[in-house]
């Protein structure tokens, strides 16, 4: 099977207090871009990877990213005015032979080959497949600032990327969210109103999502006790 990978890499990060975007950043003397990119450049099941990125930014990643440290699968595509048109440009830019889709966050870069290979498995057995981890706090309902009630924490799980499809199945999806001018805050729930369901595997606490400078000292810490695929590259 053809598989292509959608990095999703578009993002400003205001939270970082940065005026750099927050997937260029330094860890440990390389951006945090490069990290995320190398995971997927150096598993041999990927056959193509789409890197989503403003408009602002494409001569700069090629220059700066894709040709500095000589990435070879990478093609990279101008996203739109949210991260779901932005995955959208992604879809209509794999290759016409495309199976599977791998869709990741760009600051994610602690996602391992294990967990991508594990959801595409799962995307070829069951259409649609999510990561995601047991929440580890008590979560409550708060409207106009007091408790209205406390969900099962047992049932509640923090959703990670990748989230992984049949090709067919999620350009559909996001077909129709486009032309119903819905906007979700994941891919997974435009499969999911479509009535497919998504299966979910076990993710993993260290593939955080960089977006504060906290996670900027979790990641520098995980990078030195060894987490991540880099070494591979």
């Amino acid at each position: 099977m053809y598989v292509s990978a959608i990095i999703a890499a578009g993002g400003k990060g205001k939270r970082m207090n940065s005026a750099k975007s927050k997937q260029y950043l330094p860890l440990k003397g390389f951006p945090i871009l490069y990290y995320t990119l190398t995971v997927f450049e150096t598993l041999k099941e990927i056959d193509e990877i789409i890197l989503v990125v403003g408009g602002q930014d494409v001569e700069f990643v090629k220059k700066e990213i894709i040709n500095k440290y000589k990435f070879k699968k990478i093609k990279v595509v101008e996203g739109g005015f949210e991260r779901q048109d932005s995955v959208y440009n992604g879809l209509r830019s794999c290759a016409p032979q495309t199976d599977i889709v791998v869709i990741h966050d760009g600051v994610r870069p602690f996602i391992t080959h294990k967990l991508i290979l594990e959801s595409i498995e799962a995307a070829k057995i069951y259409n649609a497949a999510g990561v995601a981890v047991p929440v580890k706090d008590t979560i409550k309902i708060v409207e106009d600032g007091f408790i209205k009630t406390t969900p099962d924490r047992r049932k509640l799980f923090a959703i990670q990327t990748p989230q992984t499809f049949k090709y067919g199945l999620i350009l559909e999806a996001h077909e129709a969210a486009k032309k119903e001018g819905f906007y979700g805050t994941d891919d997974a729930v435009l499969v999911e109103r479509l009535g497919v369901k998504v299966k979910i595997i076990d993710g993993s606490y260290e593939n955080i999502k960089i977006t504060t400078p906290e996670d900027i000292i979790i990641a520098e810490a995980f990078l030195n006790l060894g987490f991540g695929e880099f070494q591979k590259r």
